[in-house]
């Protein structure tokens, strides 16, 4: 198949570049009011509705939402059910990616005034985090350990994972996390119960995992009586490249991306034409061999791209203005060319790093942003597990001072009883 091929130094390439970019997740009414429906029914009547859903649409014959947990002895069990090599590998990345989110842990501080004021921020975790997993024909351990080891390292005393059907790779993720609960259902039902909580499901705090068009619905109708992670949109790559890589890499680096769905994106940016060229060439003789190449040829035809730049220079000046959720930086001092990055999830920097790496086992999180909101927002991590709380305490010294100040500010606003409030504390 051929890519479009697109040029900077075209007369129409910004329309070209706003068309290809453009990404609006199409608003199914019926989706919509479905969900609505369903969250409806879990708030009025809790456990009875969250089963007549599953019967439904997890296919569970269950009396009770306890006869939907697995208890943690069979988290052991399942890892141990898991094929040796598969075990390994799933216990290689949760170390890996537990020692980097490590490091991102945020501590209590505070600090005294001369006067005596004392002031600091106090930190501290979410108490209660739900985590969606999908489940059924596809099976995602590395989704498990993504969302569940920043929770955990940022101190959540309460992780309860929802997922229909789970497989012994997911729940061998589960115990490796450590997931505190693990719940055999899916779907809007799922979501509403963590939402709003029922007799058997405590409310949380915050949703995190990924799921279908009902569940990205759900969490989007719940937002704001509980926190989510993000609304993410179609997983996207994009690929600077100085032709020094060999362009089977980086056609397979396109693929990776492509074939999660028919809407991901895939974009190669190069001043060089002979590696545009070549990867196209690779493309065209990898494609047919490729399991899922329906997927792959549809989300490249849709909203993949080959684009030729000036040079590196404005590659980079393009991908900012992209702000992709992974960036390959594919070219032979990657480290020169990074300071002029400043929107991506992610960077991959030179040949070797591939984003399918980043994906499983780098460390990173692989909850990204997605659809340009790199420009504002940032990857998944213990942060986003952990509050924080100012602390103030003013001492009958600094409140003369500081009380004179507010009340003045307060008085200029018009909001006299905030200025008596100050005022009170110093005039006696």
């Amino acid at each position: 198949m051929k890519l479009r091929r697109l040029s900077t130094r075209g007369a129409g390439f910004d329309a070209e570049l706003a068309a290809l970019m453009r990404y609006e997740a199409a608003q199914d009414g019926d989706v919509e009011a479905a969900v609505r429906s369903i969250i409806a029914e879990v708030r009025v009547r809790g456990d009875a509705a969250v089963l007549e859903f599953a019967k439904r649409f997890d296919k569970v014959s269950a009396r009770s939402i306890s006869d939907l947990e697995i208890p943690r002895e069979k988290l052991g069990e399942a890892a141990r059910a898991v094929p040796g090599p598969q075990l390994e590998a799933l216990v290689a990345a949760h170390q890996r990616i537990r020692a980097f989110h490590e490091k991102q842990l945020q501590k209590s501080w505070e600090y005294t005034e001369a006067d005596g004021t004392r002031l600091g921020q106090r930190v501290t975790p979410l108490e209660r985090v739900g985590l969606y997993v999908p489940g059924g024909k596809a099976a995602y351990p590395s989704s498990v350990l993504m969302n569940a080891v920043p929770a955990k390292v940022a101190g959540v005393p309460s992780l309860v994972m929802v997922s229909p059907n789970p497989d012994p790779l997911v729940l061998a993720a589960a115990g490796l996390a450590g997931v505190d609960r693990v719940v055999a259902i899916g779907g809007a039902h799922a979501v509403a119960a963590l939402a709003y909580g029922t007799a058997s499901l405590a409310r949380v705090d915050k949703i995190v995992g990924p799921g279908n068009v009902y569940v990205a619905e759900a969490k989007r109708q719940v937002f704001g009586q509980v926190g989510i992670d993000m609304l993410a949109g179609p997983s996207e790559i994009l690929v600077i490249c100085d032709g020094s890589t060999p362009p089977e890499w980086v056609a397979m680096d396109l693929f990776s991306q492509a074939e999660h769905d028919e809407s991901a994106q895939a974009i190669l940016l190069s001043p060089d034409v002979r590696c545009l060229n070549a990867v196209q060439s690779a493309i065209e003789r990898l494609l047919p061999e490729m399991p899922r190449r329906d997927t792959i040829a549809a989300s490249l035809d849709a909203r993949g791209a080959l684009i030729e730049t000036r040079d590196l220079d404005e590659a980079c000046a393009l991908a900012n203005r992209i702000a992709p959720e992974h960036l390959e930086l594919s070219v032979q001092d990657p480290e020169a060319w990074l300071p002029r990055l400043a929107n991506a999830g992610a960077v991959f920097l030179g040949r070797w790093s591939s984003e399918a790496i980043g994906d499983y086992c780098a460390g990173p999180n692989h909850v990204l942003p997605t659809a340009g909101s790199a420009r504002f927002s940032s990857p998944l991590g213990v942060y986003d597990f952990q509050k924080r709380t100012s602390i103030i305490a003013v001492t009958e010294r600094s409140a003369a001072t500081l009380g004179n100040i507010a009340a003045v500010l307060a008085q200029g606003e018009g909001l006299s009883a905030h200025a008596r409030s100050a005022e009170m504390r110093f005039k006696k």
